[in-house]
């Protein structure tokens, strides 16, 4: 089975153009990427390290989420969040092309490195990974991350396990991330000059808040949606 490939490639405003290759193992969905040699001490896991962090300095020196964000922040550390850029996207079944901001751009391919970085609260977002959607909206990925749970719980049902109908391990999952996200923040702050990295952390985490303060709701605002299934 063929490795899944995902390239990002962004054109800056000075015409200079920076390319990311995304590769994955097809099953378990983990980065093919090496190490980098000496990697910078804002990746070393006790630095900043999540107060939810289940991994020890002893079996793991370095946080496997900032390892695998090391190469992006290294080359935007020049790049300010508003900065306008040309990002191109290319995977096995499309190509995407869209003029936007830097944050946004980095914001997706961050997101898409977090979610196969290793990182043990962020491994539930490894079937999004696999189905990557680049630029997703908000309201994009509250859809698929909630679809993703279901499915999930589908899957857990037929092995005649309990399953959750109720998203109250979604909403966990989401809390766990918030945290997750703010000490990335904090690591990024220490680990670049420029405010793209961040903001684009930023980003992400608007879309974490987002995920439980609907499920909430009930997820009413997108009910209409589903009509013909739940019609009399």
């Amino acid at each position: 089975m063929n490795s899944v490939v995902i390239e990002y490639r962004f054109r800056l405003s000075d015409d200079k153009t920076e390319e990311f290759l995304v590769k994955l193992d097809p099953e378990k969905l983990s980065l093919l990427t090496e190490i980098p040699d000496n990697p910078p001490g804002w990746t070393e896991l006790d630095f900043h390290q999540c107060p939810n962090c289940p991994l020890d300095k002893e079996s793991h020196r370095f946080c496997p989420l900032a390892l695998s964000i090391v190469d992006i922040v290294k080359h935007f550390d020049h790049v300010l969040s508003y900065d306008r850029i040309h990002l191109e996207v290319f995977t096995r079944d499309r190509h995407i092309s869209q003029e936007t901001s830097a944050q946004q751009g980095l914001s997706s391919l961050m997101g898409l490195l977090i979610a196969v970085s290793g990182c043990p609260h962020t491994e539930y977002f490894k079937p999004m990974a696999r189905f990557h959607l680049p630029l997703a909206s908000r309201d994009e990925t509250v859809y698929r991350a909630v679809s993703t749970y279901l499915l999930a719980q589908y899957f857990i049902h037929r092995e005649g396990r309990e399953a959750d109908f109720q998203l109250e391990g979604l909403k966990k999952i989401y809390d766990n991330i918030q945290e997750v996200n703010n000490s990335v923040a904090e690591r990024l702050r220490a680990a670049s000059e420029a405010d793209s990295p961040v903001n684009a952390i930023v980003i992400l985490d608007t879309y974490a808040k987002a995920v439980p303060f609907l499920i909430e709701d009930s997820l009413d605002y997108i009910k209409y949606l589903f009509a013909p299934f739940i019609k009399k």
